[in-house]
């Protein structure tokens, strides 16, 4: 093979980088045995003998960095973040999954049960039905704290199968609110109090949580009506009450605000050389998620074209045999995420990201208060 003397080749550009190496910078490439670039280039002096300067600078930050939504529904959102790095990414999905505050039952006083779910089987249910109510107008309950209408919301279940009946199925809309708080008598040792007293309970509300404002025009309670809690046979019966409050993910999984949170680098399928006819039909039917697609062009040939490349699953059946890596190739955009949001119901799930971002700027002001 011929090789050029090192100062008959062509001077690269200073403040641009060879093709080769923008590409490894920027992409990961997916070859059919696994894939290679996988690496963040972090060091901000790896290019500094081509002019390129490789730090993280604010502004450049600001000029790249976007969100895209894609969709929008009551349950989920998918989203593009544009321009950062992926631990970034990775400390969004995180702060979802583990430190986003919602509304969830932790104490369940259990009046009667005679059920086949055992008390500590049903209490287990009951904290993982998502609520209905916003954790920001309540505060966090501590073991030192009553129970009051600023940090608790009391559910009731009373449900009796009667003799005769056939099975009743209890279902999540049984769970009634109680904005005045417990009505359970509270156990004590003292039986010589005055009759005519209102009996202590289980909570201490100074008022009615519906006189609040933030509640006035709103029911308090499971967000799905149509969770099966148990099954009651004839002469069966289930009467409790369920504490609501407030808490995160990191502490059980029932204050998690989502059913996932998650993301994945932006695909590239890119052509590598024209592909038609017969080959072209035969790439169209090797893609199970139909990525590609025919167009016919001039003198009634059919040329292979890729119409849906955000649909790639990597799954590469498109560059498996008969040298097809020749002609398609599969990347990664490195700082392109599609970020997908689930939510449980408790909260929208684009309050879910907002809360996300505030959180981490939190996270962010503590450190540089430390460090200062």
């Amino acid at each position: 093979m011929h090789r050029s003397p090192a100062l008959d080749m062509p001077d690269v550009p200073k403040g641009q980088l060879p093709p080769h190496l923008e590409l490894q910078r920027t992409r990961v490439l997916c070859n059919f045995d696994a894939p290679t670039h996988t690496e963040n280039i972090q060091y901000s002096g790896a290019y500094a003998s081509m002019g390129v300067d490789n730090s993280l600078r604010m502004d450049k930050f600001c000029k790249d960095f976007r969100v895209e939504v894609i969709q929008l529904s009551e349950e989920d959102v998918e989203f593009d973040l544009v321009g950062i790095d992926p631990s970034i990414a990775n400390a969004f999905r995180r702060i979802l999954i583990a430190e986003v505050p919602t509304m969830a039952i932790e104490k369940v006083l259990i009046a009667n049960n005679t059920s086949v779910v055992q008390d500590e089987v049903l209490a287990h249910r009951l904290g993982l039905i998502p609520i209905d109510a916003d954790p920001r107008l309540f505060e966090y309950f501590s073991e030192n704290d009553t129970p009051n209408e600023k940090n608790t919301i009391v559910l009731k279940l009373h449900v009796r199968c009667e003799r005769g009946s056939p099975r009743l199925t209890v279902k999540s809309n049984e769970l009634k609110w109680l904005p005045n708080g417990s009505e359970f008598p509270l156990a004590t040792e003292n039986t010589t109090s005055d009759p005519t007293s209102k009996p202590k309970t289980y909570t201490s509300f100074s008022c009615s949580q519906d006189s609040l404002p933030e509640f006035s025009n709103k029911i308090l309670g499971p967000k799905h009506p149509d969770i099966t809690i148990a099954r009651l046979g004839p002469g069966q019966e289930i009467e409790l009450e369920a504490h609501v409050v407030k808490g995160m993910g990191k502490t059980h999984a029932k204050w998690s605000p989502v059913a996932t949170a998650w993301y994945r680098m932006l695909p590239e399928v890119v052509l590598l050389q024209d592909i038609e006819d017969e080959r072209a039909e035969e790439l169209v039917k090797k893609c199970p998620v139909n990525v590609f697609d025919i167009e016919d062009i001039a003198k009634g040939k059919k040329k292979a074209t890729v119409v849906r490349p955000r649909a790639c699953t990597l799954c590469r059946e498109c560059i498996r045999g008969d040298d097809w890596d020749k002609y398609v190739a599969i990347r990664r955009v490195k700082n392109h995420f599609i970020f997908t949001i689930e939510s449980t119901g408790a909260l929208p799930p684009e309050v879910l990201f907002t809360e996300a971002v505030k959180i981490l700027e939190d996270k962010c002001e503590r450190v540089i208060t430390e460090l200062s």
